[in-house]
């Protein structure tokens, strides 16, 4: 070997190394960060089991190698259980767990990445939110507070809650007192309901002493999870308000952005796996709990009158109309939501309307 070509070799191998090495250094970049959440340390659903923030961290960690570390925190741990917007958008901590509805005093806009009475149901929303500029949307109204929302699990249908006293008609919703959060709130509370917002351990024992005569939180297996069915009987199934509760990873956008970009693929596609694990978790459990409700806890299930849930599309539509007539953003949400969901209902009429009428009654 000649020594010009020695020298010549020896310089690419330089080179190359040089190249090569911000690209290992970056690679190597490791991410510890905090997440907080709405609801207690051991929920199941939110805080524990397949599809849950714990779970979902673990996930993070694993797919990316140990590069993106979280720790986790139960509500009331480090700050309190419906704190984590401020907290997320301060830099307190980079991400929070909850449901975006929480949010609902800071942007209206928030209550369309959770749920909206008589809306889409688990398939439908996903449809918007991955495929029908939903996500699009969810950055759009969360930019100007220097945020990130992602969907990362799904309750599929909600009951409509636990009442001491069984309800006949929309005069029996005047004056009772009610948890119950969202945009569900505000149509309750044109009715006449004293609507009450309460974090989840604090549902049973007000609905125990009377503090609210009614209370709404999931379904059947996390709704017996907090004992509901010791303090009402009388348990509402249809899911009006909620027809498929999204839960939000709320990330702090400054820390987003410093992500490459195969962390950022990494947090996104763990948070569509868990989307998809919890709503099963929840079909299992729902299942096995419903069952046992009305078999063995004396719990009376049935849907609200026809009449009450005509007088609910009615107030609900109003509601709706209110908030998008004050807000542009909320209008923008609004109309792209209702288009979706006109098409896709359009379409379910002919897919699960069918199967549902058709197949299941046969």
């Amino acid at each position: 070997m000649t020594p010009s070509i020695g020298r010549r070799r020896a310089l690419q191998a330089g080179l190359a190394g040089a190249l090569a090495a911000p690209a290992v250094a970056h690679a190597q970049q490791t991410f510890n960060w905090k997440m907080t959440s709405a609801y207690g340390k051991g929920s199941p659903f939110y805080m524990e089991g397949p599809g849950s923030a714990t779970d979902l961290a673990r996930r993070i960690e694993a797919m990316s190698n140990g590069r993106i570390k979280i720790q986790v925190f139960g509500a009331g741990e480090l700050i309190p259980a419906l704190e984590g917007f401020d907290a997320v958008r301060a830099g307190t901590v980079e991400m929070n767990h909850a449901n975006a509805y929480f949010w609902t005093g800071k942007t209206a806009a928030a209550q369309y990445f959770t749920a909206v009475p008589f809306g889409l149901n688990f398939q439908g929303i996903n449809g918007w939110l991955y495929d029908g500029g939903g996500q699009a949307l969810y950055d759009e109204v969360y930019a100007p507070f220097g945020l990130k929302g992602l969907a990362c699990g799904n309750t599929g249908v909600q009951m409509t809650g636990w009442f001491k006293k069984e309800v006949r008609g929309i005069d029996d919703f005047k004056g009772l007192k009610m948890r119950i959060p969202g945009l569900a709130g505000r149509v309750y509370a044109a009715l006449g309901v004293d609507v009450k917002l309460l974090p989840a351990g604090e549902i049973f024992p007000a609905l125990e002493r009377g503090v609210i005569d009614a209370a709404e939180f999931v379904g059947p297996f996390l709704d017996r999870r907090l004992g509901l069915h010791k303090a009402a009987k009388y348990y509402y199934t249809t899911g009006w308000h909620e027809s498929a509760t999204v839960s939000e990873l709320l990330i702090n956008k400054a820390a987003w952005d410093r992500l490459p970009a195969d962390l950022k693929a990494i947090v996104e596609n763990a948070c569509a796996a868990c989307n998809v694990i919890s709503e099963a978790w929840c079909q299992r459990n729902n299942a096995e709990a419903m069952d046992d409700l009305i078999k063995n806890q004396g719990v009376i299930a049935r849907p609200l009158p026809e009449s009450v849930l005509k007088r609910m599309r009615e107030v609900t539509n109003d509601v709706l109309a209110e908030a998008a007539a004050k807000d542009p953003l909320t209008k923008k949400v609004h109309d792209s939501y209702m288009a979706y969901k006109k098409k896709y209902d359009a379409w379910a009429m002919y897919s699960e309307g069918q199967y549902h009428e058709k197949v299941l009654t046969a």
